[in-house]
């Protein structure tokens, strides 16, 4: 049994999607309380992890409960060289762009339902058959880790290999989505992979999706996604130079059909700047897909501090208009974050961030930020204590 107790303080300025929107500038807190336990012999095994969210905003002086569930509840079994797992889990698939645990949110991100895993030296090949259904009111709120699963049903195959220098991972995915409107079944299939090459400090990298079939909204969908990065790895810092392109629909085509892209159930603060300006696609940038290029620098400074700077660029692939129908800059402005972690033993992390958003007045059009002539600030201090309170394990003689 683990013990885990994360608290978090944000303060936000500028923003439009905290908490309390008409707060500005704003604090909040949020606690994560996490007990989990696994039970495992020969040939099986239980896992639960119990979480339980609280929230303190500048107008409560006492806390609320945002949250009561279970990140994970499952049941898994092994049969030979495969391994069968049934219930509630985290999915977390090569690095984490579709299918991600998302660790940073305090609820982390789940799905419910069965993977089948069979693995050797060099691969591995997942299947998982999930769904989702109605969930309780009364403990499944906003702080919930399947709260933003948008599917009905959903098929996925996850195939890996890797060797010393070369690596290949294909994601195969068809979800079916119930419109809102009609409570029609449409069904969307995403298929792709990502190849990696090292050599000595260099890494090598490319990240490609196709997205076609139907969306929500029932429109003929046929959308892409790229991300190529080269990363050098010297002895105390490494740099990671790449940029993502998210499809979104030209003006020419007509409403029955959608260029967007869906990054599915993975994270995108990880990729797109750890302030989440653009999130929700295609939403967050109107439809007009998102290019991205970055810089990612981590420096080691002691063997228990070390410090990273994230730089963004921001484009739409097509241009947003203002009101007289004038097309603006593809520019949205650019974003930098600066993270610190300090782990002073083994049970305790310390991480601090702070972020800022330049806008241009392209920003105006995009529901994402209050004044766009104004910086946009985002930063952080959280702490997590984990500890192990129960270890038995049974030993044959």
């Amino acid at each position: 049994m683990n013990v885990e107790i994360r608290p978090r303080l944000e303060y936000t300025s500028n923003y439009i999607i905290t908490p309390n929107e008409s707060i500005d500038p704003y604090f909040y807190i949020t606690q994560r309380n996490r007990i989990s336990m696994q039970y495992a012999r020969e040939k099986w095994l239980i896992k639960s992890d119990l979480q339980e969210i609280h929230l303190w905003d500048q107008n409560s002086n006492a806390s609320k409960v945002g949250s009561v569930n279970f990140y994970q509840l499952f049941f898994e079994t092994k049969f030979k060289s495969i391994n069968m797992r049934l219930g509630r889990q985290s999915i977390l698939l090569d690095n984490g762009r579709l299918f991600s645990d998302a660790p940073w949110a305090q609820q982390g991100r789940a799905h419910e339902g069965l993977r089948i895993m069979k693995s050797s030296k060099n691969f591995s090949n997942d299947f998982f058959f999930l769904f989702t259904r109605k969930y309780s009111t009364d403990f499944e709120t906003t702080y919930s880790p399947v709260a933003s699963n948008k599917y009905k049903y959903l098929l996925i195959n996850n195939f890996n290999y890797t060797n010393n220098r070369f690596s290949l991972n294909s994601i195969n995915v068809v979800d079916f989505l119930e419109s809102t409107n009609s409570g029609e079944l449409y069904t969307r299939a995403t298929t792709g992979g990502r190849i990696e090459f090292r050599k000595k400090q260099w890494y090598y990298t490319l990240n490609s999706y196709f997205q076609f079939g139907r969306n929500a909204k029932g429109q003929d969908l046929q959308a892409y996604y790229f991300q190529p990065e080269i990363k050098l790895s010297l002895q105390k810092s490494t740099w990671r130079l790449g940029a993502e392109i998210i499809s979104g629909s030209s003006p020419e085509l007509s409403s029955d059909n959608s260029g967007d892209f869906d990054v599915l159930y993975g994270v995108t603060w990880k990729f797109n700047g750890n302030m989440n300006v653009f999130t929700r696609f295609p939403n967050d940038v109107n439809g007009k897909g998102l290019i991205n290029p970055y810089l990612f620098t981590t420096i080691s400074l002691s063997p228990k501090l070390s410090l990273r700077s994230d730089l963004h660029l921001f484009y739409t692939q097509y241009p947003l208009q203002n009101n007289l129908g004038q097309e603006m800059t593809k520019f949205l402005g650019f974003e930098n974050d600066f993270s610190l972690k300090y782990i002073p033993v083994k049970e305790l992390e310390i991480n601090y961030a702070f972020s800022f958003y330049k806008s241009t007045d392209t920003m105006k059009y995009l529901p994402k930020i209050q004044d766009e002539s104004k910086l946009t600030i985002w930063s952080y201090l959280m702490i997590s204590y984990s500890f192990n309170a129960v270890n038995l394990k049974r030993y044959k003689n």
